[in-house]
């Protein structure tokens, strides 16, 4: 079998070298490139599996090299960026990013980033899903309601009745924030009560926990304090 390979850009060779060599000892194929130009370069005269970009390079930055690599490539691209660099990573997660890690990264997140790219990007053979009327597509997330099941990163995860109800809501309009009253009287079609704030913050946090990396510093459910919850909006 192949070995999935990775293009590693960076204009700072110490941290390809660092992330080449954390890699490989996964069982990673490595391919390097030190900034835009030369990324686009090696995916013309290479195979790549995935990706990984950093924003701050000479010649051409990572995000116009994002933007140009979406021209003609489906394959998984995670954003590497500094912390301070709030805006880059919101930028990238528009113009098509999958993922972004910040720097310094975590070696074990980063690993589990990019296995989950690739776990995703394979299970929906070598395409990522496109959104229909039965699918809600949001980032890594994926609820089908054919088969009425939920999907984060190419793995299925299981959720009870409510807890799908909830998710589907606010993927259906993500972006947009819900008192917990209107959750609840969405999904549970009832008039809301004054105790049925914590039982929806219960339900939220169960969610979380099956469908965040993180649940303490989740990337999809958030809560917007003193008014509700969204579903923050991914491409």
């Amino acid at each position: 079998m192949n070995r999935e390979v990775i293009l590693v850009v960076d204009d700072n060779k110490e941290i390809v070298d660092s992330l080449g060599k954390l890699l490989e000892l996964e069982g990673y194929g490595i391919i390097t490139a030190y900034d835009g130009m030369e990324a686009l370069e090696k995916l013309e005269n290479n195979h790549v599996d995935l990706i990984l970009l950093d924003v701050m390079m000479p010649r051409l930055n990572g995000l116009s090299a994002l933007m140009k690599i979406r021209e003609n490539y489906k394959i998984p691209a995670i954003i590497l960026s500094a912390k301070t660099e709030e805006s880059d990573k919101v930028s990238g997660l528009v113009l098509g990013a999958d993922d972004y890690i910040s720097k310094p990264y975590n070696a074990a997140e980063l690993i589990a980033r990019v296995k989950a790219q690739l776990r995703r990007y394979n299970t929906w053979g070598g395409s990522l899903p496109k959104e229909d009327e039965d699918t809600i597509v949001n980032g890594g997330l994926v609820l089908d309601r054919k088969q009425r099941i939920v999907i984060v990163d190419g793995k299925e995860v299981k959720l009870t009745a409510t807890e799908y109800k909830i998710l589907e809501l606010l993927m259906e309009h993500a972006g947009q924030v819900f008192p917990a009253e209107q959750i609840y009287e969405s999904v549970w079609d009832e008039l809301a009560t004054f105790a049925v704030e914590n039982t929806v913050m219960v339900h939220i946090r169960h969610i979380r926990e099956k469908i965040e990396i993180d649940s303490k510093k989740p990337k999809y459910v958030k809560v917007v304090w003193g008014i509700g919850y969204k579903m923050e909006k991914y491409s």
